[in-house]
């Protein structure tokens, strides 16, 4: 299930989202078709949604689960059989290289701990398999890499579970600064979750959907990573600077001192490209317009939208819109049709990279690093 490296990467992107792409997912259903054999990769927290999401399509079949939690395993399970009228054939595994080597397998939903994102995806696109894979991208910039790299050379499909991209409020604001309604973009402000700090003598488990590896840095990025891959995401999208790193990243940020958990609790960085915009990245209580995406024009105007909200410095800047780009999409719908049709999906991998990087740089600016 491949498709061309060069439509991969350089038409998976907007191209697939904006004007006519968004009536991708929305394709009637009661088309019959050979069901997307799938194979999901924790289904904890994010991941059990994923699955009881792609259980609602009638063309796609869930194969195999890996999870390494005993009873979320074992819930899962049973959802499918419950889902499936009890037709459905899932096996489960607790070692995700046995997802990735089925044969009866098209595609890997990979939600697990940042850490092992890449490890997962990595595995699955040498198998040949397309992958969903929820923000973000990877947990450190050299993991990114390698797997951007990987599904350059294997043409994988590719989705990110970015979910903003596709909301209606997301896509007006993104359509309206991408159309030039508030002129040439100077500085974009990002704000964030701030805090986010396990419990004191937490044992390291995950049992209970008690997620605290999110705030050690060796295994997540703590709010900052949580966000951005979201957030950050919806910021380059509409600013077309989803293919382009930052030239220089200052900033300073605040990180517990004691115990395990040690990623940053409070956060400020400010990252300039080579043609001068500024994108500044703060936990949301620093910034004037708090958690969302405001992008700010070179003559002052601005649009901001955030989720349940949208506004913009002036009547008229929301008005007007293509309706064609404001129609949702559903990400894992598209993703099930992309693989279906050999065809780039909504969010690409080199989107989802430069998003994770801006916290992965951000982090490291920080730190002094």
């Amino acid at each position: 299930m491949t498709i061309s490296r060069r439509n991969f990467l350089v038409r998976g992107g907007a191209a697939a989202c904006v004007g006519g792409g968004v009536l991708l997912g929305m394709r009637d259903r009661s088309v019959a078709h050979t069901p997307v054999r799938l194979g999901l990769v924790g289904v904890g927290g994010i991941g059990r949604i994923n699955l009881e999401r792609f259980l609602d399509m009638d063309d796609v079949a869930v194969r195999v689960i890996c999870e390494t939690h005993a009873g979320r395993a074992a819930a899962a399970r049973e959802c499918v059989a419950c889902r499936t009228g009890g037709r459905g054939r899932c096996e489960v595994t607790d070692d995700f290289r046995e997802v990735c080597a089925r044969t009866d397998v098209d595609a890997v939903v990979v939600a697990v701990p940042d850490s092992l994102h890449a490890d997962v995806a990595l595995a699955a696109v040498a198998a040949g398999k397309a992958v969903y894979g929820e923000p973000p991208f990877a947990h450190t910039l050299e993991q990114g890499r390698a797997l951007l790299r990987a599904l350059a050379q294997g043409g994988n499909v590719w989705q990110t579970g970015a979910h903003l991209r596709g909301e209606p409020a997301f896509r007006r604001a993104v359509a309206a600064v991408r159309g030039g309604r508030i002129g040439r973009v100077t500085r974009i402000e990002v704000g964030l979750a701030g805090g986010g700090r396990g419990p004191a003598g937490w044992s390291g488990d995950t049992d209970g959907g008690a997620y605290h590896w999110r705030w050690i840095s060796a295994l997540g990025g703590g709010s900052l990573a949580e966000g951005i891959g979201h957030y950050g995401d919806i910021a380059l999208w509409g600013a077309g600077k989803e293919t382009e790193m930052p030239m220089s990243v200052v900033g300073q940020g605040e990180f517990p001192r004691d115990g395990v958990f040690d990623t940053a609790t409070s956060f400020r960085f400010l990252c300039t490209y080579r043609d001068g915009l500024e994108l500044e990245v703060a936990d949301g209580g620093r910034l004037e317009k708090g958690i969302g995406v405001r992008w700010i024009g070179a003559d002052g105007a601005w649009i901001w939208v955030t989720r349940g909200a949208i506004a913009a410095s002036a009547d008229g800047l929301l008005a007007g819109l293509p309706p064609a780009a404001l129609r949702p999409v559903d990400l894992r719908r598209d993703f099930i049709e992309a693989v279906r049709d050999r065809r780039p999906a909504c969010v690409p991998p080199v989107a989802a990279f430069h998003a994770a990087a801006l916290g992965q740089l951000g982090d490291r600016a920080m730190r002094g690093a």
